[in-house]
């Protein structure tokens, strides 16, 4: 029996209540235990002597006590006086018992472990980790560094030691090596049990360096299997998605045609490959399932247009999600502006939708009057039924979880069919990564911008300059063009020295009488954020004070000019989408990065970064090495597991081998496919099914 099949209760102390505790760290087998790895390490391999401590240090002491009391300062707490002959030091308990008052007596020796502090007399370390020792005995430092791991309310560090001890010690050698030794061998990697007891218990001489940065051999061993296992997982879930039938949407596409032929500008290579791709997956016996990645501007929403009209000429419904009500009525108007005069009837539907206009969309819905709806995560509540749903189209998946897309999905399901599913990103990530992102999906890359586009100044001023962008607004308006002024925040926050954007729409609209200057922000009614929107898209309105709620969606050709406020505070990829809401028409056009003085370090790479290029790819690739993946692929909300170990940035390099790696396995070692997915991604293995 292997470690995977052994339940926690296995190992001595664990009983019924500490098995409920393990359970919240997901610590259910002994492989679980052994598979629950170290975030960080502490250094009790040397004793330090009291002298030679400084404030923050971590360090093991040993030492006789001189003094120990309970003091009222402020509140209560135990107080033990140690001293070495170098020096002496405070340890201070807010939280102790009799027992351990009794035990922390004058005249006893300690040995303990703690993070030196300035207290209010001298150096102190608050709660140190702390044995007392028997007569005779000599302080011993650990023969390892100390693994510290992430716990939980009820699960002490010391728990975790010790399980982790005796899992190491009775059970490692049940813990199968599953990666093929021809795989070991060329990518000269460890043995599995190797790997995982030198990460318990790294030896003294290891290098503390790499280990900190997770690039130990050891680490890197493990990360590998960790990123094979998600491919592998993704892989997977594809193969079941290929078992479902499709619906059938031949080569048909006279509804294409008049679309393409009515549009005021052409398709772009770029775009015209994209569609192809599409229409070929839109004839194959399986659903499609393709991510259409393209950078701002790039016209990924008519591809999406040309689609939907492939799959209505085939007599199917089409749904169109997108994440914002803002967004869901910038594709409500395109695809009404592009079909109905095809005669395509388009419905919205969103959640300030009710009422009598509701119940008649839904029943044109369920009568499948209505070929086209647009819409927000309404458009998979319970009360919403197709008629005959063969494509879903999801705008921005990354702002989407998991399972509303699942939902939306099994709207369309009719027994073993399966609509066509087509997921739109304005989120450039690079190709290695997407493809090990979105193993499960073919990704297509529209790679090029419309003719014409002019790339859009950026330049990055002091807040200082402020009355200098202030006359650059009131030129463009006075040429007339429109312009944004983004602020991040909609009212004053004690926390962010940020300029809020409804004091900055006061003090705007007293610079500049002569402008018709409106304000929209998250907070405002979805028919009032509507109404202005379409005031400032007619032109009525010239300037647009703005908090980040339009960041997407918002397509206004006629304004040329944005000024971003706080820009140090925001991440490069948002930056990048909210100046891709201008130059979007023929007129050149600016983006201006207001900062406050004096930039970190951080700050001024991101803003050097928009200053050189527009290239939404290579904003993405800079956006990963400074921030890692997170904000960019908003890994939280699109469902990707928490790693244990590996990091898609850091381990970049292993992606190709993983690819084929992925390969090798499912062709002559399939049995091994489940046993490496449920050792590393558990239960969570469910977010993958897109």
């Amino acid at each position: 029996m292997d470690a995977a099949s052994l339940p926690v209760t296995t190992l001595k102390g664990v009983g019924p209540k500490v098995r409920e505790k393990l359970s919240r760290l997901g610590l259910t087998t002994v492989q679980d235990v052994l598979f629950h790895l170290p975030h960080r390490y502490q250094d009790r391999t040397r004793i330090t002597p009291i002298g030679r401590l400084r404030p923050g240090m971590e360090a093991m002491i040993t030492g006789e006590i001189e003094l120990a009391d309970i003091v009222y300062r402020g509140r209560r707490s135990l107080v033990v006086r140690l001293a070495d002959g170098t020096g002496h030091i405070h340890l201070r308990f807010f939280y102790f018992n009799a027992t351990q008052r009794d035990n922390l007596a004058r005249g006893r020796r300690l040995r303990c472990f703690g993070e030196v502090r300035f207290g209010p007399a001298g150096f102190e370390m608050a709660h140190p980790e702390y044995a007392v020792l028997a007569e005779g005995e000599t302080a011993q430092p650990e023969a390892t560094l100390t693994p510290v791991y992430p716990a939980t309310e009820g699960v002490h560090q010391m728990t975790l030691r010790k399980l982790t001890l005796a899992a190491l010690e009775r059970y490692l050698d049940k813990v199968p090596e599953w990666l093929p030794p021809e795989i070991l061998a060329e990518l000269k990697l460890t043995t599995l049990q190797e790997a995982v007891l030198l990460v318990h218990r790294p030896p003294p001489g290891v290098d503390v360096v790499a280990l900190e940065s997770g690039q130990h051999p050891a680490q890197q061993r493990l990360a590998f299997e960790e990123l094979l296992a998600f491919h592998l997982s993704l892989l997977r879930r594809r193969a079941q998605m290929q078992a479902y039938q499709a619906p059938l949407i031949g080569a048909r596409r006279t509804l294409v045609q008049q679309l393409l032929q009515q549009l005021p500008f052409t398709l772009t290579r770029a775009q015209g490959r994209v569609l192809e791709e599409i229409f070929a997956d839109l004839q194959k016996a399986h659903p499609m399932q393709r991510l259409v990645q393209g950078d701002v501007g790039s016209g990924k929403t008519v591809v999406a247009a040309a689609a939907a009209l492939a799959a209505v000429e085939a007599g199917f419904q089409v749904a169109v999600m997108a994440p914002t009500e803002l967004l869901a009525e910038q594709h409500l108007r395109n695809f009404t502006t592009w079909l109905e005069p095809l005669r395509i009837p388009v419905a919205g539907l969103s959640g300030r939708l009710n009422g009598r206009a509701r119940t008649s969309v839904l029943e044109a819905i369920g009568s499948g009057k209505i070929p086209v709806t647009v819409g927000t995560h309404a458009l998979f509540q319970e009360d919403v039924a197709f008629s005959n749903l063969g494509l879903i189209v999801v705008d921005e998946q990354h702002r989407f979880g998991v399972h509303q897309r699942l939902a939306l999905r099994e709207k369309g399901a009719v027994g073993n069919r399966r609509p066509h599913q087509l997921i739109l990103t304005a989120t450039p990530i690079p190709r290695t990564l997407a493809q090990s992102l979105y193993a499960d999906l073919d990704v297509s890359v529209i790679d090029e911008l419309p003719p014409g586009r002019k790339p859009v100044e950026t330049v990055a001023v002091p807040e200082t300059r402020r009355d200098e962008i202030v006359a650059r607004v009131r030129a463009a308006c006075a040429a007339g063009r429109q312009a944004y002024w983004v602020c991040p925040l909609i009212s004053e926050s004690e926390m962010f020295e940020a300029q809020a954007a409804e004091e900055t729409y006061t003090a705007l609209k007293t610079a500049l009488p002569e402008l018709s200057i409106a304000l929209v922000h998250g907070r405002l009614k979805s028919a009032e954020k509507e109404k202005i929107m379409a005031t400032f898209k007619a032109g009525q309105t010239q300037l647009l004070i703005a908090t980040t709620v339009i960041e997407v969606g918002v397509d206004v050709p006629n304004a040329s000019l944005m000024i971003v406020e706080n820009a140090e505070r925001l991440g490069l990829s948002q930056l990048h989408q909210l100046r891709g809401r201008v130059g979007r028409g023929t007129t050149a056009s600016a983006c201006v990065l207001l900062y406050q003085p004096p930039l970190g370090e951080l700050a001024r790479a991101r803003l050097a970064c928009l200053r050189e290029t527009n290239d939404g790819f290579e904003i993405a690739r800079r956006d990963l090495e400074l921030r890692g993946p997170g904000e960019l692929l908003g890994t939280r909300q699109a469902g990707l597991p928490a790693f244990h170990i590996a990091d898609f940035l850091r381990d970049s390099a292993w992606l190709p081998r993983v690819h084929a790696a992925a390969e090798q396995i499912q062709s002559r070692y399939p049995e091994r496919t489940e046993p490496i997915v449920r050792r590393w991604l558990g239960g969570v293995e469910q977010y993958a099914g897109v």
